[in-house]
């Protein structure tokens, strides 16, 4: 089936923009990881340090935290485009293109990467936070050298399925001139009438998508097995 994908494809025509969709969806998905990725594991950490019985407990932080992510995060990617509309307008100086949807998804995945740091945080054995605290450790000796390596292979593994995630948001980046492999499909597959074109593109988001599941599989496996 790929073979006749491949043969079928106009390639002078539709290379290039294929090649740039491709660098377009990685773009977008890269820098959202980076930057979602890291204000979630931060939010996601004062989540699970500072509720009841926490390490650094403050029940004001941890509500006021527990509200922003209950409120943005069931919020599907589409309506945050628009619902941020001004924000983004503000700090991208545009709505449309690659960067004003890198920015929204950044704000989408910051939120629903705390909630997954979380649920791998509140899974860490009690015990073992407790006994570091009988030996006179501090809350960030705590964080450092506890919470983070005792989560650090389920942490993998969840950012391997906001990984996935993502992806999943970049394709609809497209409906703000984003591009990207969804705009790739829709544009010069469905509304060209080249389901070739579709399957191509289809094709590229699994073998990234089961590139980075098959990488996130590895390097938790390791962190397990120490």
């Amino acid at each position: 089936m790929t073979e006749q994908i491949l043969a079928q494809m106009d390639w002078d025509r539709l290379g290039p923009t294929y090649l740039q969709a491709i660098q377009d969806t990685l773009f977008m998905v890269i820098i959202t990881m980076l930057v979602g990725g890291f204000f979630g594991l931060i939010i996601g950490m004062f989540l699970y340090t500072t509720r009841a019985g926490g390490v650094l407990e403050n029940r004001f932080v941890y509500w006021t935290l527990n509200i922003l992510v209950n409120f943005f995060r069931p919020i599907p990617f589409i309506i945050m485009i628009a619902m941020l509309y001004s924000v983004t307008l503000s700090v991208v100086g545009t709505t449309i293109g690659r960067g004003a949807a890198t920015f929204v998804m950044c704000v989408t995945a910051t939120f629903t990467v705390a909630r997954i740091v979380e649920q791998n945080l509140v899974a860490i054995d009690p015990g073992v936070i407790e006994a570091a605290r009988a030996m006179g450790a501090g809350p960030w000796r705590i964080i450092r050298t506890v919470i983070v390596p005792e989560a650090l292979g389920p942490l993998i593994l969840g950012f391997t399925f906001i990984f996935i995630a993502v992806i999943d948001m970049s394709a609809m980046a497209g409906y703000i001139g984003g591009g990207g492999l969804g705009d790739f499909a829709i544009v010069y597959g469905y509304r060209a009438f080249e389901p070739q074109v579709t399957w191509l593109a289809v094709i590229t988001i699994v073998v990234i998508v089961q590139l980075a599941q098959l990488l996130g599989n590895v390097l938790s496996r390791k962190v397990m097995r120490r």
